[in-house]
């Protein structure tokens, strides 16, 4: 997790939103609810238009001298806003635990990669431990009750819980946060885990999926879209009433109109043929 600033800027943060490449593709909608909650918060939001891959999977797959040279291009690009913001914590990880060892052996970019450190947040940390920011509350899930699914990056590598449902409790009024039986699980995606054990991965999140099930929750949330692709797919090909599930974003800045994950094609989630860039982003326009 980024360090908190003894104070914050008196003019108006000039904040990145790396917006990662599961969003970008496959969960846009996420993306504006995201730009949405950080201008409410008083932020200047820009989506730099070159950026690409944290790096991440190669990284995770051995392929450190390409992880590096993506880690060196990313840091070049994003170095200069006062702050780098994610929709993900498995991303945010990457920026601000991974980069700093990855470049450990240059001391000219283990410096570089420190400064982005301790500038990068996770949105939900960021909205709440370093702007404390005053955001509008909204009546659209009430009655409703959600409960939050902690990615493993967030729970275990940003030691983030406390955030994202102190969020939900100020802005979703009338609603009702209802926690999982076992909130310490994988859902069983982990990136290319899913891909190399297959078998495992099925078991996890058959098992997830029970769970979320039990709670009797109408919404499903997280703050990572790997998590929740992996949830959904499962859910709508194995149940009858799949349960609503949403980015947080989407329902902290109450960004519904987009269907479910749940409930829509994983390649489109409603909006099919679109992405970020195609949506004001490109030259790194203010949106």
């Amino acid at each position: 997790m980024a360090s908190v600033p003894n104070t914050l800027q008196s003019t108006t943060p000039k904040v990145a939103l790396f917006v990662t490449c599961l969003v970008n593709q496959f969960r846009p909608n996420a993306a504006f609810a995201a730009i949405s909650l950080l201008e409410h918060a008083g932020c200047d939001v820009i989506v730099p238009e070159a950026q690409t891959c944290c790096g991440q999977p190669g990284y995770n797959n051995g392929l450190r001298n390409a992880a590096k040279e993506t880690a060196k291009s990313t840091i070049k690009l994003l170095e200069h806003y006062d702050y780098v913001v994610l929709p993900s914590g498995s991303c945010t990880g990457m920026l601000s635990k991974h980069y700093p060892t990855l470049l450990s052996d240059d001391k000219a970019w283990k410096k570089r990669a420190d400064n982005l450190s301790n500038k990068t947040w996770e949105l939900c940390q960021f909205l709440v431990e370093c702007l404390d920011a005053e955001l509008p509350p909204h009546s659209g899930l009430e009655g409703k009750t959600i409960s939050y699914q902690d990615s493993c990056s967030c729970k275990r590598e940003l030691k983030n819980t406390s955030a994202p449902r102190q969020l939900i409790n100020q802005l979703c009024i009338g609603s009702n946060v209802v926690e999982l039986n076992d909130t310490e699980s994988c859902c069983g995606f982990g990136g290319t885990f899913s891909v190399k054990y297959p078998d495992i991965s099925k078991r996890l999140v058959s098992e997830k999926s029970q769970d979320i099930r039990s709670t009797g929750a109408d919404v499903l949330v997280s703050a990572d879209l790997g998590c929740l692709m992996n949830i959904a797919g499962y859910t709508s090909r194995t149940a009858t009433s799949p349960i609503e599930i949403r980015h947080i974003a989407e329902i902290l800045a109450n960004k519904r109109d987009v269907p479910s994950m749940a409930t829509c094609s994983l390649a489109g989630s409603g909006v099919s043929g679109s992405d970020v860039s195609d949506n004001g982003a490109s030259g790194s326009k203010k949106w």
